[in-house]
């Protein structure tokens, strides 16, 4: 369709609204002689008469009304599209979706987002936590965060913390049970905490890196899960051996109530990062990305 042939639409629904060419040209902007004409050349596209005229009124026909149910829900959703553009300039508004790794929502996000919140209000932020991977733009999501390692290279990446390190760890008693293992291949011995992504298939493997040498292990122990915070207890109880991230416990092995193991075969890999489709944001997202990026010297 023609962009006139639109415009004359609409022109069409506003004087059959208002059954009155002097009110709906004044609602348009146009004078009633170059609305009265518009519709005439509307009606002569159509071959159809929409609109019965007298000296005194104007109202739609039989076809106009028909035609004017037919409209009324099409250009409501053209206006909701063109004010939901509003998203795009301007101050920062509407919802951002984020899907997040458990471990990225309570160490970047809980200790950033209120502020942007707060500086924020007409920003409304939908948080979904989820280990497994997501296709962020099958599942309607404006953004994700994941460890740099996971992410896609045809996403835009935003880094939001350092480099990371997973550390093996245990309690003092633990070791005193079992002792402590010298290689990694010792840990095939031991009662380790296991990890399984859901919709990610089998057990994840233990992989340590030294000098190049990457060894992969399988463990065994009585505790599967998905969500750190409960394998951090598990370790914390004495119960298992855990691989948590270095930061997380640092204060803890300082004090001695975690020993780590093991040290040199774990090394740092890339932390959170943001990511997002290469294509315009939302000046919401926008904003957003700029309260969450990690600048030299942040934690």
């Amino acid at each position: 369709m023609r962009r006139g042939n639109l415009d004359d639409l609409a022109a069409f629904a506003a004087v059959a609204r208002a059954r009155s060419f002097t009110r709906a040209a004044a609602e348009m902007g146009l004078s009633p002689s170059a609305l009265s004409h518009a519709m005439r050349n509307l009606e002569k596209r159509l071959g159809v008469l929409l609109l019965a005229r007298t000296t005194r009124s104007v109202s739609p026909t039989a076809a106009g009304e028909r035609l004017l149910r037919s409209l009324d829900p099409a250009l409501a959703e053209v206006a909701s599209g063109l004010a939901a553009l509003a998203d795009w300039r301007g101050a920062p508004s509407g919802t951002v979706r984020l899907t997040t790794l458990h471990y990225g929502a309570r160490t970047v996000l809980a200790s950033r987002l209120p502020a942007f919140l707060l500086k924020h209000p007409d920003v409304s932020v939908e948080v979904i936590a989820d280990d497994r991977p997501v296709d962020i733009v099958a599942e309607g999501f404006d953004a994700g965060i994941r460890l740099g390692e996971q992410v896609d290279s045809d996403m835009v990446a935003v880094r939001l913390e350092p480099d990371v390190r997973a550390v093996i760890v245990g309690t003092p008693d633990y070791f005193d049970r079992h002792g402590k293992p010298r290689i990694p291949r010792d840990l095939e011995a031991h009662i380790c905490i296991n990890y399984r992504l859901v919709g990610g298939g089998g057990l994840r493997p233990w992989t340590f890196v030294r000098n190049n040498r990457e060894i992969t292990v399988r463990t065994k122990g009585q505790l599967i899960v998905n969500d750190g915070l409960l394998a951090a207890a598990a370790v914390r109880a004495g119960a298992s051996l855990g691989g948590l991230i270095e930061h997380e416990v640092a204060e803890e092995i300082a004090q001695g109530r975690l020993v780590k193991v093991l040290d040199d075969w774990c090394p740092s890999f890339p932390g959170c990062h943001l990511y997002y489709p290469n294509r315009q944001i939302t000046p919401a997202l926008k904003a957003l990305i700029e309260t969450l990026r990690w600048m030299p010297g942040q934690r």
